[in-house]
């Protein structure tokens, strides 16, 4: 089978079958994440920026926020959390410190709920608790 463009073929390619990425991420839904966008033709950087939030003393930095994908042809910063929803206050709170820090950047975040929705879209599964 012949496909137009590079992209097309890797369109048709089921996810699992993307080349594997392993180790360079933190989680296992972050590489599945990758694999997919990938699939699209999206081309995504992983944690390219660490982002100051807070400052100490003589401006060292006390707090920082770094997303897991940057999209540069949206300009866009992705945050993928598959934590339960009772346990990501602590990153709603840094990307809400992000977005008034750095109002002209825009970040999406992707919850556990979005992940699994788009898992199950693609007959995909991942077990998001694996660490």
């Amino acid at each position: 089978m012949t496909y137009d463009t590079p992209a097309d073929a890797a369109r048709r390619r089921h996810p699992s079958e993307a080349s594997p990425v392993s180790g360079r991420f933190a989680h296992p839904s972050e590489e599945m994440f990758a694999r997919l966008l990938t699939l699209y033709g999206i081309e995504w950087l992983y944690e390219p920026v660490e982002f100051p939030l807070a400052w100490g003393r003589h401006g060292v930095v006390t707090r920082a926020f770094r997303p897991d994908f940057y999209v540069p042809s949206q300009r866009l910063f992705i945050e993928l959390t598959v934590a339960e929803q009772r346990l990501v206050t602590r990153k709603n709170r840094k990307v809400r410190e992000f977005r008034t820090l750095y109002p002209e950047l825009d970040i999406v975040v992707v919850y556990r709920r979005d992940f699994e929705a788009l898992m199950r879209e693609h007959h995909l599964s991942i077990d998001v608790a694996a660490a």
